[in-house]
């Protein structure tokens, strides 16, 4: 028996299949002359990949694998393309993507007057009094960079309740009519953990309301429909597909389970989830038995999600000293940090009930503050695979970087947040305080894990613009080509494991996907050039041609 038939064999057993008598099993997929990069360092590169089933049969030469054609064979020449494991984003925010490919888009607005502008154009398409919702504002785009005011939109909204995030999530403007159905009035006082702007002559609102205050909006909000859901989150694995990421991790996924499950039932998802849900309600999980990551190889469950503070872009993460550019705060802690000590007794319980926890830290304390709730947790309820996370892990004190690889916490980053913060992030700390941002370079060194996401729809889903931010750290206004803090750089090779490996370890699947390795599930993407070959700074202009999730192309251009 040769080696290839012993390895098609293997994977045939894998999947309950019986083998043939002449020992070999006909490939369902087979792609050939490719310039394959497995992430899997036995075998890092290959030119011909074997699918049966669900599952990866075979790499190896396309001499060898041409072996594996059969009559119902799908055969693809790669002509010379990239083929990877499929992307596994470790931080998005899945149903709200789904909604925001429908909702108004605020991006790349480059002033108050357009913002303005494009509201008014999105409220004619809306029947009177539907509520405005997403946005993704970046007032740093801005000249003077000012924060919008509910005076800037009243007149091109005038029928239509308007609640539009900034693209971090951590603060939001609403217009005069959204303010009045939520009750939010001079009087209102500022809630634990958030801040409510307002005009420094008169108090009243300005419509910006921060973090923890967002919810005096929120709540007045009507609910989501289930179709209405489903149609969002059918958008958003269709456009996942095209991206070619085959794994999430959704980070406020609390409510959708049952919509996720109703896709798997009727083959709908194109995009295996992680639904992770708040840790707030740890509870739920902790008193039925949920462990970490249970469930199947498409949606599991078993992840816990807590906030410490709030962004860099709303000044309102949390740092040891003050803001260069806003000197009368440090930023907040989240209102799930109070009271003081809530947060260290929530995670050593949901970690005593084998669930796993992360965190979202952004400035330098904050991240102290994790590490040390990780420490004592660790300390106190003993040794175990448990796999803490920090997400974001945005602002790091030289301290604190060998931490995590002693510790053992992953850090799950969002190197696309480097080239878009990286515009301005110098004058909100100062230069120096910016040698432990997004501290790639220094947190591999380290021993840590790197687990890469998008943090969508903060940032876009697409992980060639991510690979790019950390292998180059130019920054999007183009005044660092050279890379911003250059010394934090990848290489592409890392960059692409931290987008497969690490982020399939972060969420204990490394055993079965992260890399093209046979008898792990079929996950793969092809890309129209060699990410390999090419300038760093061209890596986000090339295009996915084919996603293949669980053994099936969802997602293929004309010509692959």
């Amino acid at each position: 028996m040769n080696k290839l038939a012993a390895v098609v064999i293997a994977s045939s057993l894998m999947l309950n299949a019986a083998p043939a008598k002449d020992q070999s099993v006909p490939a369902d997929l087979l792609i050939l002359n490719g310039s394959i990069h497995t992430m899997d360092k036995e075998h890092p590169t290959a030119e011909a990949l074997a699918v049966i089933g669900n599952r990866i049969a075979a790499v190896g030469s396309s001499k060898e694998l041409r072996e594996l054609r059969g009559p119902k064979t799908r055969v693809i020449d790669a002509g010379g393309k990239l083929v990877l494991p499929g992307f596994n984003d470790a931080h998005v925010h899945f149903l709200m993507g789904g909604f925001s490919l429908a909702n108004v888009d605020l991006r790349d607005a480059q002033s108050p007057e357009e913002m303005a502008r494009r509201l008014g154009e999105y409220a004619k398409k809306l029947p009177k009094g539907r509520w405005i919702l997403g946005g993704d504002w970046d007032h740093e785009k801005w000249p003077g960079a000012p924060l919008p005011t509910k005076e800037m939109i009243d007149a091109a909204t005038p029928d239509h309740p308007v609640w539009v995030n900034r693209l971090d999530g951590h603060m939001a403007l609403a217009n005069t009519l959204a303010l009045k159905l939520a009750g939010v009035t001079r009087e209102t006082k500022d809630p634990p953990g958030g801040v409510i702007v307002r005009d420094a002559k008169t108090g009243e609102p300005t419509g910006v309301l921060k973090d923890g205050a967002e919810s005096l909006v929120e709540r007045a909000i009507p609910d989501k429909t289930f179709d209405e859901k489903h149609i969002a989150a059918c958008a958003g694995t269709d456009f996942a597909a095209r991206m070619g990421v085959t794994s999430v991790t959704d980070m406020s996924a609390d409510g959708d389970v049952g919509l996720y499950q109703y896709m798997a039932d009727h083959g709908e998802l194109k995009t295996r989830i992680y639904a992770i849900r708040s840790i707030v309600s740890w509870e739920a999980f902790g008193r039925i038995g949920i462990r970490g990551a249970f469930g199947s190889d498409l949606l599991r469950i078993g992840g816990l999600k807590g906030f410490s503070d709030g962004s860099l872009g709303s000044t309102t993460a949390l740092f040891f000293e003050p803001y260069a550019d806003s000197p009368q705060t440090r930023g907040l802690l989240f209102d799930q940090m109070l009271p003081e000590g809530i947060m260290l007794t929530r995670v050593e319980g949901a970690d005593k009930a084998g669930l796993q926890v992360m965190i979202h830290a952004i400035g330098d304390e904050a991240n102290f503050r994790i590490l040390e709730i990780y420490r004592e947790t660790a300390e106190k309820n003993g040794p175990r695979d448990r796999r803490f996370r920090i997400e974001h892990a945005q602002h790091l004190r030289s301290s604190e970087i060998p931490r995590f690889g002693q510790q053992k916490v992953v850090a799950s980053m969002q190197p696309y947040h480097c080239a878009d913060d990286g515009r301005w992030c110098d004058k909100r700390i100062e230069p120096e305080r910016s040698k432990g941002t997004y501290a790639f370079r220094s947190l591999l060194d380290s021993g840590a894990v790197l687990a890469f996401g998008s943090d969508w729809t903060v940032a876009p889903l697409n992980p060639l613009e991510g690979l790019k931010a950390a292998v180059t750290r130019q920054t999007l206004d183009g005044k660092h080509p050279g890379g911003w803090h250059p010394e934090q750089k990848i290489t592409l090779d890392e960059a692409i494991h931290a987008f497969t490996v690490g982020s399939a370890y972060a969420e204990f699947a490394e055993k079965v996907k992260g890399t093209l390795t046979p008898g792990k599930l079929a996950d793969l993407v092809m890309i129209d050039r060699d990410l390999y070959k090419i300038a760093p700074a061209e890596i986000d202009k090339a295009k996915v041609v084919m996603t293949v999730m669980d053994g099936r192309i969802v997602y293929e251009t004309g010509n692959p």
